[in-house]
């Protein structure tokens, strides 16, 4: 009974901090990302991306990375 007191005190303050992040960016971070974009493009455009590359970025955007 003491082990899951002692979990349970550990893990309720950091559900308590997960829940209480939000994913807003901010005008940097979103620069940042129109930055990188650009030079994926430009990147791809000089090497494109085989159906392998293709596919492991559909799964990032589909969840999210």
């Amino acid at each position: 009974m003491t082990k899951f007191l002692r979990l349970l005190t550990l893990l309720l303050p950091l559900a308590f901090v997960m829940t209480g992040c939000d994913e807003k960016k901010g005008p940097a971070e979103q620069t940042g990302q129109k930055i990188d974009d650009a030079g994926q493009k430009i990147k791809d455009a000089i090497d494109p991306p085989g159906p392998a590359e293709k596919a492991g970025r559909a799964v990032d955007k589909a969840v999210g990375n």
